[in-house]
């Protein structure tokens, strides 16, 4: 084990690399996109893993009989697979058997307060340089165009956050912790609230509740895989060449199981006169659901002509439920 904090934090986060290593996880998000399956690697070494109700906890490590880790089933997604990754990184350094609260997200590295349990502060760095390595950052702003200087815009931040499965507040940390952002930029993001950033992004809709996340999806996501829970909401802002007969088949968004609530267009360019215009489609998903949602903007009338297309792979079944996680769901369909 490190003898000081700063040990530690380099400790946990080499553990994590050599992870990543190991199972190729930057190979196949480079190829698939997406984030960092945490408890597919769970699965992938098979380290026994339980989903429960947990009081008190968010998770443990059990190293006797055999090593296993425990993870609630009462929080949200994100926290799940924090959890979920310190938990992880317990057992990939081998530590002491581990019950673990709230307090792990409080002194993550970077966080206001570190801990001074060092097997506890490992365990967090390795939790984060896993879910959120900065190649995984780097990826995700290289396919959606962003600059550091975008970083520091509330709306990016948050839809970065969706994209390497964290929370808001976990990766304004992050980009600190990286060097990306500067301290007093993420003390500046996290006075945002990410409510009011949904509301924003949903305009004059009004779900029934917030708790889910609004992704704001573009023609730079084709072909990406995004991993969502089920209260989630989709926003579509694709450029449409209607002055050409050019429309998005929504009816293809609703064949993919999903309710248009808003439809509307903007002026691409204000001035332009028979030019494209932006299609923005506000979508929800009719119930929780994994599966390939594909849209084509083509004339009616040639239905055959395909001029620019969209596909998405989801999986809208989140947060983890009592049970098999959902890796372990996929691996035992894909195995039938």
């Amino acid at each position: 084990m490190a003898r000081d904090y700063d040990g530690a934090v380099r400790a946990g986060t080499m553990a994590a690399g050599r992870l990543h290593r190991q199972l190729g996880t930057q190979a196949l998000i480079e190829s698939q996109g997406g984030n960092i399956d945490v408890f597919g690697a769970i699965h992938a070494l098979g380290l026994p893993l339980l989903l429960r109700p947990l009081k008190g906890l968010l998770g443990a490590y059990l190293s006797v009989p055999i090593p296993g880790v425990l993870v609630t089933t009462e929080r949200p997604m994100s926290i799940q697979r924090f959890t979920a990754a310190h938990e992880l990184g317990h057992f990939s350094m081998k530590h002491e058997p581990s019950l673990d609260d709230e307090s792990i997200l409080r002194r993550m590295p970077m966080s206001p307060e570190p801990g001074q349990a060092f097997e506890e502060t490992e365990a967090d760095a390795f939790a984060v340089a896993f879910m959120m390595p900065k190649w995984l950052i780097g990826l995700h702003c290289a396919r959606q165009g962003w600059q550091a200087s975008d970083l520091r815009r509330p709306n990016i931040a948050y839809q970065l956050s969706l994209r390497v499965g964290a929370s808001y507040e976990a990766t304004c940390r992050t980009l600190v912790r990286y060097g990306i952002i500067r301290p007093a930029i993420m003390r500046e993001l996290l006075d945002t609230q990410p409510r009011s950033l949904k509301v924003d992004l949903l305009k004059d809709y009004r779900p029934e509740n917030y708790r889910g996340d609004v992704w704001l999806l573009t023609e730079r996501d084709e072909g990406t895989r995004l991993d969502g829970s089920r209260n989630d909401l989709f926003v579509l802002r694709l450029q449409e060449n209607s002055g050409g007969g050019y429309l998005w088949d929504l009816d293809q968004l609703i064949a993919s199981g999903f309710a248009v609530v808003r439809d509307e267009r903007e002026a691409f360019e204000a001035d332009a006169i028979g030019g494209p215009t932006v299609r923005r489609v506000t979508a929800a998903p009719e119930e929780a659901q994994r599966g390939r949602m594909s849209l084509s903007e083509r004339r009616p009338w040639q239905p055959t002509m395909t001029h620019a297309s969209l596909t998405i792979e989801f999986d809208l079944t989140g947060p983890e439920q009592e049970g098999l996680s959902r890796a372990e769901r996929r691996h035992l369909l894909e195995a039938a």
